[in-house]
């Protein structure tokens, strides 16, 4: 079994977390709000549950100290930088030739960034953003896709397994951020035409479940459908991946877009119909909050 260090116990992580200490691994854990780690190590370290939890830490350096391979799971790249850098960040309290993984959906740019600050001591940067939302990392269901160098990477991998279902290096650092916006891309086209077919199907007077049933078997089938139509017909938007955290994810797809010549045109617009959503106080909603932009004469929003 291993040492491992986990920062940020929030929605993703404390199961992702969790998921390690399951497997019998001593997991050192930090959280910007010291009760919620506290909360985690009591959860986990209990025979009960059969876990190996190790200890709640103040600072990202302390949590760090010894670990094999340090995890986190943050906000952006300014929560980042806060935890890996400075005298309390993690690269203080790790030594030469352990890894550093990050599961923020964060900028390929301070990925790049940290992964050049942690070579100069000998501490390998991977950037693993995850895809699979809230559900994912509390079943162990996960997609993480990863940038950085083979051999940590390799090191990381089995680790990581715990709490996804694929994982898979797609370059060098950089390159997990970049798919993770791709992915963001899709999911932002996807949602907004899941959005307007239920809507149109209301207006048609169409039966919205028995619509979806009928096309989720031919090719306009997706993840977004299966999982969300239902809710979406009956305006609950209290089940996954929130508007807030879309909107920041798409700003940093169109920053890249912007400095890589991509042309992104139903991103850009989707993420202002997501501006929309806010306005409507819907911020922290999930992302299927979406179809609330539509008129609705039976729903009231």
């Amino acid at each position: 079994m291993s040492k491992v260090a986990f920062i940020g116990l929030g929605v993703m992580g404390y199961p992702m977390a969790g998921h390690l200490a399951a497997a019998g691994h001593e997991v050192r854990v930090y959280n910007r709000t010291r009760a919620r780690a506290d909360a985690w190590v009591d959860e986990y370290s209990g025979a009960a549950a059969g876990a190996a939890a190790g200890a709640a830490f103040d600072t990202p350096r302390e949590a760090a100290a010894g670990a094999e391979v340090v995890f986190a799971c943050v906000g952006n790249d300014d929560d980042l930088r806060s935890i890996v850098l400075g005298d309390d960040g993690a690269f203080a309290g790790m030594d030469g030739g352990t890894v550093f993984v990050d599961h923020t959906t964060a900028s390929a740019a301070v990925a790049r960034e940290l992964h050049a600050v942690g070579a100069e001591h000998g501490i390998a940067f991977v950037d693993a953003p995850v895809s699979g939302g809230q559900a994912g990392a509390q079943n162990g269901q996960l997609t993480v896709m990863a940038g950085g160098d083979e051999v940590p990477f390799a090191t990381a991998e089995p680790l990581i397994a715990h709490f996804a279902k694929s994982v898979r290096r797609l370059g060098d650092s950089g390159a997990g951020q970049l798919c993770k916006m791709v992915n963001q891309i899709c999911i932002a086209g996807l949602v907004q035409g899941l959005s307007e077919g239920l809507h149109f199907a209301e207006r048609a007077g169409l039966d919205g479940r028995e619509v979806v049933e009928v096309i989720s078997k031919g090719a306009a089938q997706s993840w977004q459908m299966e999982n969300r139509y239902e809710t979406m017909l009956d305006r609950e938007f209290d089940h996954g991946f929130a508007v807030d955290w879309m909107r920041k994810d798409l700003d940093i797809c169109l920053a890249e877009a912007r400095r890589n010549g991509a042309s992104l045109p139903v991103a850009a617009l989707v993420d202002q119909f997501y501006a929309d959503v806010q306005a409507m106080g819907g911020g922290r909603q999930d992302t299927s909050s979406l179809i609330r932009r539509l008129p609705d004469d039976d729903h009231r929003t």
